[in-house]
């Protein structure tokens, strides 16, 4: 893509209203546009990042059996009524509305009941399990605080996975089988080494401890307490002594941290299909109940989270894998021979976003450090009498100068 036919522009500053450094730095370089506290617009930059986090998440979901769906967002009360979850005593946060016909409906949170009425046409025999379904989509919470960027949205994308299974032991294995593929998703965004499984409340989903996926950072809202040698923890909201002795954590062996929930899942046990009268029949004929597991990963808020950890005083720096494009190309002067190292480059198919601004050098560095894509690559009279094009790493702090082919042997791997 060339730079100057991209509609958005860098900023000097951030609005005077968005405090977290994830939005401000984002909204700086043109990744996301601020709609109003919690709700953020992707603009293409934003969106190639997003998108790519999708593939990381889909890949890893799929690799354990997960079969991608799409809900609706519009929830029909009846189901929610029947769970005993339409009451906002129960579910502080919903989003609700009306059908011209004064009919309520649920704008969608969290998709329990919604799947279960789905399943119910296809589920009825112990062969049918276990198996998953999930989906990549847009969530809408009311919360009542939204100041912290993508890190906690009124509007969010998340992914949500549900698994059936017909006893507690098939669950266990499915349930583990999912969690490990969660670790490769943050491995693979480079957040493994600062993510920890952490035991925590239920909430509004079970009665039961849930996972949660918390990733270290100071400006994260929950405090835990982590087994580093473990590489587990256990939330603030559940430490106490008896919950210390049942999970067989030592306090004298916990460190308080403080996290961002970048993942969560949950055992439903059979609440939600006993109370959507889904069962399933035995080998002996016999109805049993089924059992359910919920499984989220907020796929926007790992921008957030990113953005947070993956950057220094110049602006973002995004990893290799997750990068909106591969290669900023910067010509400085040099038309020619930048366009064609630029067509060079796409027909080896590069993803490169190529700076042909008419600009001065020091606000194309600029820029090009404030949007953090990896590799910088400068063509300009210098490098060329040198010998080829200057490249530098966004992480590191010297350039080298190469060929277009040693470039492309980097770049390609």
């Amino acid at each position: 893509m060339k730079q100057s036919q991209l509609f958005t522009r860098t900023k000097k500053e951030a609005p005077s209203d968005e405090v977290a450094k994830n939005a401000q730095l984002l909204i700086r370089a043109g990744f996301i546009h601020k709609e109003m506290a919690g709700v953020y617009a992707y603009m293409p930059l934003g969106l190639r990042v997003l998108e790519n986090i999708k593939k990381i998440v889909r890949e890893e979901m799929n690799t354990v059996g997960g079969q991608e769906l799409m809900m609706t967002t519009l929830q029909p009360k009846e189901i929610w009524e029947k769970t005993d979850r339409w009451d906002d005593a129960k579910v502080d946060n919903w989003f609700k509305t009306k059908l011209a016909n004064g009919t309520e409906l649920g704008v969608g949170l969290t998709h329990e009941e919604p799947i279960v009425d789905a399943v119910g046409n296809y589920l009825s025999s112990y062969k049918d399990m276990p198996f998953a379904v999930y989906q990549i989509q847009n969530k809408f919470r009311n919360e009542k605080r939204a100041k912290s960027g993508l890190l906690r949205g009124r509007e969010f994308v998340m992914k949500d996975m549900y698994t059936f299974s017909r006893d507690q032991e098939q669950h266990k294995a499915e349930y583990e089988k999912i969690v490990a593929a969660y670790f490769r998703v943050y491995e693979r965004l480079g957040l493994g080494e600062v993510t920890f499984r952490t035991y925590a409340d239920g909430g509004i989903f079970t009665p039961q401890f849930s996972d949660e996926f918390q990733t270290l950072t100071e400006v994260g809202e929950d405090t835990i307490y982590v087994d580093e040698k473990k590489k587990i923890a256990i939330n603030e909201e559940i430490f106490n002594d008896e919950n210390l002795a049942k999970l067989g954590l030592k306090k004298e062996e916990l460190v308080q941290k403080k996290g961002v929930e970048v993942g969560n899942t949950f055992h439903l046990e059979s609440k939600y299909t006993d109370a959507l009268d889904l069962y399933y029949n035995d080998e002996k004929g016999e109805k049993q109940s089924i059992i359910m597991g919920c499984y989220g990963i907020g796929v926007s808020r790992l921008i957030g989270v990113i953005a947070e950890l993956f950057a220094d005083d110049k602006g973002l720096i995004w990893p290799e894998n997750i990068a909106p494009f591969s290669a900023h190309l910067l010509n400085l002067g040099q038309d020619q021979e930048a366009e064609k190292i630029y067509t060079e480059l796409c027909a080896n198919g590069i993803e490169v976003l190529f700076d042909d601004r008419d600009s001065q050098a020091g606000e194309k560095f600029a820029d090009s450090d404030l949007i953090g894509i990896p590799t910088r690559v400068v063509v300009s009279k210098k490098s060329l009498a040198a010998g080829g094009i200057e490249v530098k790493k966004r992480n590191e702090s010297e350039s080298k100068i190469m060929t277009v082919n040693e470039l492309l042997q980097i770049l390609k791997k």
